[in-house]
């Protein structure tokens, strides 16, 4: 069953015994990140936290309570997505792609829109939403009233980090939905961080250059499918709202915004309104602390002025926090990594599985397992990978064959590790690098590395023989799971 809203969600997960109530005054000024912090680097993810009584940086109390780590466990994901399991999504979707596919890469492109149109659930309009019991207008904007935490030493100011920034293509009218960060700079203007390869940012670009003001709306809240499909590498003609009610199976409720003519979750917590002015000068935006485990330095970007605040009777402020990994977003990623990889398949057909570890931080490090059938598979398969939307910031890729488990980074790097002559198996190209990537020798462009650990074949220069993996029989482990009781070994550690 689809869970509706934001505290439904919040609900479900105490149900299952995975949240925990803070009831103690924390401060939004980064005493709510060091509590997250923890609580997302011990084993599993830690569990959800609702902070019921957070203070504002100058001291006083909010009236609004604080949730973080919603997302934070694969357990919480797969509840987030109405599964038991996360490849369950993936499955639905090899499900719909079995039908018959034309044939050609535009072809088989064109079968990504289908995913709405069989699953039949497009958003549902309605009339008097949740999200707009209170409504704020332009002349009584302040931002200050809402516990917008500031998440690390060095940040730039307060920033609102799980929002779905909602925007449309000014020629096609194709909305799009993106988890962008958004730096508070006064009661009533933000800065709008959207890196140049993102499609509000493209949305933004093409509006400017018209000379025209671009409306946009920046949800907080919602059903929690929703919430992560803002978060999802959809092609840019992919309603996020579509793909949110083909996860849920059932349409998601939007409704007119009050300050423009986009549309935003009925069931959101808050909603702020905003016009971004071609006219503007940029803004600084940053430092922030960011996803890499560094900060991401001060740049320029949109100034957002509020036009709107809508929201709930007694919201709930979804914030989620970033820095060295692993923490919450890794298991957002996660989720895309299994509901995605059935689409990679349909490009490049001969991928296994997929994996890409926390400590790569989704772009710097992919491991994927192949059915190799020829000589220089593996290499097809980087550049193929490479070719794949937002996979192209990739920064290393690892190919392995289709015996490994790629889901474990320690057995990849040691079967890869076994594998390779560097010389031979490692390839360099150029190309787009993450906005984030600190080390790259110019801004979003550098080198990427490609590895081949797959078994080499004598046409790929191996003239030896290729030895077999250390295993033990069958008969033997069958006789030693026998007696394994009677053999008086404690393997916690602690001795007898």
């Amino acid at each position: 069953m689809a869970l509706d809203n934001l505290r439904e969600f919040v609900g479900a997960i105490d149900k299952a015994g995975d949240l925990t109530r803070v009831a103690r005054a924390v401060s939004v000024d980064k005493e709510i990140t060091e509590i997250a912090d923890r609580c997302m680097k011990s084993p599993g993810g830690g569990p959800a936290l609702l902070f019921t009584q957070p203070t504002l940086p100058g001291g006083g109390a909010s009236r609004y309570p604080v949730a973080v780590n919603l997302f934070g466990s694969e357990r919480r994901m797969a509840l987030a997505l109405g599964v038991e399991c996360l490849d369950h999504v993936g499955a639905r979707i090899a499900e719909l792609l079995a039908m018959k596919v034309p044939e050609g890469l535009l072809g088989k492109l064109a079968m990504l829109p289908r995913l709405a149109e069989i699953a039949k659930f497009p958003p549902k309009t309605v009339g008097r939403p949740a999200c707009q019991q209170t409504v704020l207008q332009e002349s009584d904007v302040d931002l200050a009233q809402f516990p917008v935490p500031v998440c690390w030493p060095e940040d730039g100011g307060a920033y609102i980090t799980l929002g779905g920034v909602i925007t449309r293509n000014p020629e096609s009218g194709v909305r799009n939905v993106g988890m962008y960060r958004v730096q508070v700079l006064s009661k009533n203007t933000l800065a709008m961080h959207w890196q140049r390869h993102k499609v509000g940012a493209a949305h933004w670009r093409a509006m400017a250059e018209r000379g025209e003001t671009m409306p946009v709306a920046i949800a907080l809240g919602g059903d929690p499918a929703s919430i992560y499909a803002a978060s999802a590498p959809l092609p840019p003609t992919i309603d996020e709202f579509l793909f949110a009610g083909f996860l849920r199976g059932e349409g998601v409720r939007l409704a007119k915004a009050v300050a423009s003519d986009l549309e935003v979750p009925a069931e959101a917590e808050i909603v702020i309104e905003g016009r971004i002015d071609p006219r503007d000068e940029l803004v600084l935006e940053g430092p922030f602390g960011d996803h890499t485990g560094f900060y991401s330095l001060a740049d320029y970007y949109p100034k957002v002025h509020v036009t709107a605040i809508t929201f709930r009777d007694d919201p709930i402020w979804p914030h989620t926090i970033v820095g060295r990994p692993p923490m919450e977003d890794y298991y957002l990623g996660h989720a895309t990594e299994r509901i995605f990889l059935p689409l990679l398949r349909l490009t490049i057909p001969e991928i296994v599985d997929l994996h890409m570890p926390a400590e790569g931080i989704f772009h710097n490090l992919v491991f994927v397992s192949i059915d190799k059938q020829y000589p220089g598979q593996a290499y097809k398969v980087m550049n193929g990978l490479w070719g794949q939307g937002l996979m192209s910031l990739a920064k290393v890729i690892v190919v392995l064959d289709k015996d490994v488990n790629v889901r474990d980074p320690k057995e990849a790097w040691w079967v890869a590790l076994n594998h390779i002559d560097p010389e031979r198996d490692v390839r360099f190209t150029m190309g787009p690098i993450d906005v984030l990537d600190h080390s790259s020798r110019g801004f979003t462009y550098g080198s990427k590395m490609g590895i081949d650990a797959t078994r080499k074949w004598k046409e790929e220069g191996f003239t030896r023989d290729w030895p077999n993996k250390i295993v033990m029989d069958p008969v033997t482990k069958q006789r030693v799971d026998a007696m394994w009781k009677d053999l008086g070994i404690n393997l916690d550690g602690k001795g007898r």
